[in-house]
């Protein structure tokens, strides 16, 4: 097993980030793309960190980077919806990643009840509201209070490990 930090550290001022993203990279997660409809059209930009919060009451968090220009925008609209993309949609994970353009041509979405584009294909989406941010480091933390939710059993996630998109199973 390779040991990135040295015998007995206790410090996170010693912590590297180069090493950090490395030693977390094992982690596997899904891809989501945050959504909404501001004044000028459709906003959306790609989350790796998303998290079911609580049942009771119902919310996700996820956090953008402090950089990101999307987010502020969806911040102002004050709900959104999360997509869970699905396995054969690395493309829309790419796409969404990038600043600036028109993230959505050649997207085919359909706006939810609550206003948020549901990108087509998702393997689930969830529709929110903003509950509150928090202060995460390089990150803002965002807590959603989730107003409806659904999911496709048929379609497998998105998954991203080591720096790299992969598939279940």
């Amino acid at each position: 097993m390779k040991n990135v930090a040295a015998g007995g550290m206790t410090s996170t001022e010693s912590v590297d980030g180069t090493a950090m993203r490395e030693v977390l990279g094992h982690f596997a997660t899904g891809i989501v793309v945050v959504t909404a409809v501001g004044s000028d059209g459709p906003l959306g930009f790609t989350c790796q960190s998303f998290a079911s919060l609580s049942l009771d009451p119902p919310l996700v968090s996820f956090a953008p980077a402090r950089t990101s220009t999307t987010w502020p925008l969806i911040r102002d609209v004050g709900a959104f919806c999360v997509n869970v993309l699905a396995e054969d949609h690395a493309h829309h994970s790419a796409r969404f990643a990038r600043s600036g353009g028109d993230k959505f041509a050649g997207v085919e979405w359909a706006c939810r009840p609550g206003g948020a584009p549901l990108i087509e294909g998702v393997c689930a989406w969830v529709d929110c509201t903003l509950e509150n941010e928090y202060d995460g480091g390089d990150h803002t933390i965002v807590v959603g209070r989730v107003r409806a939710l659904g999911a496709d059993p048929g379609r497998a996630p998105l998954v991203y490990h080591r720096g790299r998109y992969g598939l279940l199973g």
